[in-house]
């Protein structure tokens, strides 16, 4: 079977794992009408191409906190890449390396950050935290991720209490799983997954302070969907923003995304993750004012379907169509991308 497209991977995918697998990788909360508007938002919008420009070269590099990526395409975190296959994120990790792109390892990965980093030492990787009642232990984790070259700490915000997804209910799926680096400093094993679900329900704005006085790392929020929150993450000084409501996982985005924009007013970068599956999806988000995309479950169903090699495949799908569809707008560099670029439909 011939994959030209990421919904080509996305069935392929489907054949290969098991149904609790792909349902934990598949599923949104409660009826997931937020995930499948993630995908259905972008449809609404509507690309307005300018003609007789000169696109014989199209540069589809960018920065995103003062690094060069190839392409504004870069990996969402998502836990537990073992239950896809078998070398898990240190696969996810080389295709980002050899891509060019930035890689945001999972809090929840199924790797040990030592190999992750050994298998891509040459990647740029930013660490997603879910932020720990135990301070210890956050501290414990953001040091070690400092100390092996991360540049950026992504706190994730969106989760004082976990979504309501239901299939993962359904299957126990929590039950079978475990993590390498959530654990105690004083304990050193890989402990059950529902023995360390605990994320925090007090994180509050006063708190960020605590986490800028422990690292040197650009702090992102992840999980961003509001003016008002915008505005304080400007407020605190944070160096960048993800808007995302976690893949449908938790409670939608494109309005989100320029309510965003427009509140941060250029002073800090705003990112977008959940629903990209084209090229010209990519392109409608960078006219909206996403400095770059972050993509989760199209990264599951490249590596279930061929490993690095797959998420490779997947990297370099979406690349080649957000090439074509710069080059369709006339659009010679990312800088070009605006708003002028896009209207919405009454779809």
């Amino acid at each position: 079977m011939s994959l030209v497209c990421l919904t080509d991977f996305q069935a392929h995918a489907r054949e290969q794992l098991s149904k609790s697998t792909r349902d934990f990788i598949e599923g949104g909360a409660d009826d997931s009408i937020t995930r499948d508007d993630n995908i259905a938002a972008f449809k609404r919008i509507r690309l307005r191409p300018r003609y007789l420009r000169d696109v014989s070269e199209v540069d589809t590099r960018t920065t995103i906190q003062g690094e060069e990526i190839s392409a504004p395409i870069c990996i969402a975190p998502t836990g537990f890449h073992c239950l896809v296959w078998p070398d898990g994120e240190m696969s996810t990790a080389r295709a980002a390396q050899a891509a060019g792109i930035c890689y945001i390892t999972s809090t929840f990965a199924s790797c040990s950050l030592e190999d992750i980093v050994i298998a891509a030492p040459e990647g740029l990787r930013w660490f997603q935290l879910y932020v720990h009642p135990d301070l210890q232990l956050n501290k414990q984790l953001i040091q070690r991720v400092e100390s092996l070259g991360f540049k950026a700490l992504v706190i994730t915000l969106d989760t004082p209490v976990c979504g309501n997804r239901r299939h993962d209910i359904r299957n126990q799926l929590r039950r079978n799983l475990t993590l390498t680096d959530l654990q105690s400093p004083k304990k050193g094993n890989a402990i059950p997954y529902f023995q360390m679900t605990p994320i925090s329900t007090s994180l509050c704005w006063n708190d960020l302070s605590w986490f800028q006085s422990i690292t040197r790392l650009p702090i992102i929020l992840k999980g961003i969907l509001t003016k008002e929150d915008a505005e304080l993450a400007v407020k605190h000084n944070v160096q960048g923003i993800i808007v995302s409501n976690h893949g449908g996982r938790q409670l939608d985005e494109i309005d989100a995304l320029t309510e965003v924009v427009a509140a941060v007013k250029g002073k800090i970068e705003v990112y977008l993750d959940g629903g990209v599956r084209t090229g010209n999806d990519v392109l409608k988000a960078l006219a909206l004012g996403a400095k770059c995309i972050f993509l989760g479950r199209p990264i599951l169903w490249g590596l279930a379907c061929k490993g690095e090699h797959g998420v490779k495949e997947v990297l370099n799908i979406l690349t080649n169509e957000f090439h074509t569809s710069m080059a369709l707008t006339g659009c010679r560099s990312v800088a070009e991308i605006n708003r002028n670029l896009v209207q919405f439909s009454r779809l």
